[in-house]
C-alpha cells in the first residue's frame, strides 16, 4: 500500500523516478522501536548531498512512525551538487567571510567547509561554490542515534561542529542536538535555519495541509508571493484553499513571535492521513520564513548564533511525531 501511495504521489506531481531510487549512498539506519529513520552520511566522494547550501550532516530520506511516512523526494531532478536536492529537516548556516573575501578568495560554510568565492557577485544560496576543504568528518553510529563531528582548521573562521540525530527512548521523538565551538581568533556570528522539507505520507499539498503557530501571524508584504491565492494566512494558521499545482509556489517572511523559545513551537499536519509533527527548540526565533510548493510545505525557523573565540554555542531541536 505504501508503494502504491508513493507512485501515485510522484505521478500527480509530474515527478520522474530518478537514479536516486537505484543508487546506493553511504547511510545509517536507526530505531528506538517506535520510530525508524534512514540517514545519509557525509562523504565528499560518494555522499548523496555534495552541494554547498545545506549542512551535510542530517540528510534524512525516510522517517516512519505508526505506518506513516514523513520524508521523501519532493523535487524533480537529482544531482549531488544541486543546492536543494535534499530531504528532511535539513539545516543551513549563513556563510562566514563571504563579503570580505576577494575574488578567488575563500569563505566558510559551516557543515560544508571552506569554499571559493569565484567573482564579485553577491552570495546566493542557490549557487554551487567550489569546495576547497571539507575539513575532517567523523561519524559514530549507534542503534538509536548517529553522531557527526566536523573539524575545520582552515580559513578565517575555524570551528568544531558536532550534531547528533537521536531517537528518544520510549517516545515518538527525534532530537537534533548541536554544539558549535569557535576555535579561531574572530567572533563567529551567523544564523542557522531548518528548511523542514517534510513530505507526509506521500501526499501533495492542498486543503488537508496546515501549519500551526502559538502566536498570531503577521506577514511582511514585500517579497511575499502566493499569499491568499495559494496559501491563506489567518490568525495562528497557514492553510491551502486548493490543491497546489506543480508550477505554483508560496513564500513569505513571518512575524508575530517574541524573544522566547516558547514561540518556537510549530506544528505541521495532514488532516487527510492524520499524521503530524511538532517542532520545538531551546533557542528563540530570530527570523521565520514560510515556503510551499506542490509537494512540500515548509516552516523555516531561524536562530541567531554568536560565539566568541574559544566559546561553544549549544542548541537542540525536538521533533515529536504524532497521529491525530
Amino acid at each position: 500500500m505504501k508503494k502504491i501511495r508513493n507512485i501515485v504521489f510522484l505521478a500527480v506531481c509530474g515527478m520522474a523516478f530518478s537514479f536516486t531510487f537505484f543508487q546506493k549512498f553511504p547511510e545509517a539506519k536507526i530505531t528506538n522501536g517506535i520510530i525508524q529513520a534512514r540517514i545519509y552520511l557525509p562523504d565528499a566522494d560518494s555522499g548523496y548531498y555534495r552541494s554547498t547550501r545545506f549542512d551535510w550532516s542530517g540528510v534524512i530520506p525516510d522517517i516512519e512512525y505508526k505506518d506513516h511516512t514523513f520524508c521523501g523526494q519532493w523535487f524533480d531532478k537529482y544531482d549531488p551538487t544541486i543546492n536543494d536536492a535534499i530531504m528532511g529537516p535539513v539545516e543551513s548556516f549563513a556563510p562566514l567571510g563571504y563579503d570580505e573575501a576577494k575574488t578567488d578568495g575563500h569563505f566558510t560554510q559551516i557543515g560544508v567547509g571552506l569554499l571559493a568565492r569565484p567573482d564579485d557577485k553577491m552570495y546566493s544560496p542557490f549557487r554551487y561554490y567550489k569546495i576547497l576543504n571539507t575539513g575532517e568528518w567523523s561519524i559514530k553510529k549507534e542503534s538509536e542515534q548517529v553522531e557527526f563531528f566536523q573539524k575545520l582548521d582552515n580559513g578565517e573562521y575555524p570551528y568544531e561542529y558536532k550534531k547528533t540525530i537521536q531517537l528518544v527512548k520510549g517516545k515518538p521523538e527525534m532530537d537534533l542536538i548541536h554544539s558549535l565551538r569557535n576555535t579561531g581568533h574572530r567572533t563567529i556570528e551567523t544564523e542557522v535555519y531548518d528548511h523542514n522539507l517534510f513530505v507526509i505520507d506521500s501526499q501533495s499539498v492542498g486543503p488537508d495541509c496546515v501549519i500551526k503557530f502559538p502566536f498570531n501571524i503577521q506577514v511582511e508584504k514585500q517579497g511575499a508571493r502566493g499569499i491568499d491565492s495559494i496559501a491563506k494566512i489567518e490568525d495562528k494558521e497557514i492553510t491551502f484553499p486548493k490543491r497546489v499545482t506543480k508550477r505554483e509556489q508560496a513564500f513569505a517572511v513571518l512575524y508575530g513571535y517574541g524573544n522566547n523559545p516558547k514561540d518556537y513551537d510549530i506544528r505541521i499536519e495532514n488532516h487527510k492521513t492524520g499524521a503530524g509533527i511538532k517542532i520545538t527548540c531551546d533557542r528563540p526565533l530570530s527570523k521565520l520564513v514560510f515556503w510551499a510548493s506542490a509537494t512540500t510545505f515548509c516552516p523555516e525557523p531561524y536562530i541567531h548564533i554568536k560565539i566568541k573565540p574559544g566559546e561553544v554555542f549549544n542548541w537542540k531541536i525536538k521533533y515529536l511525531f504524532y497521529v491525530r
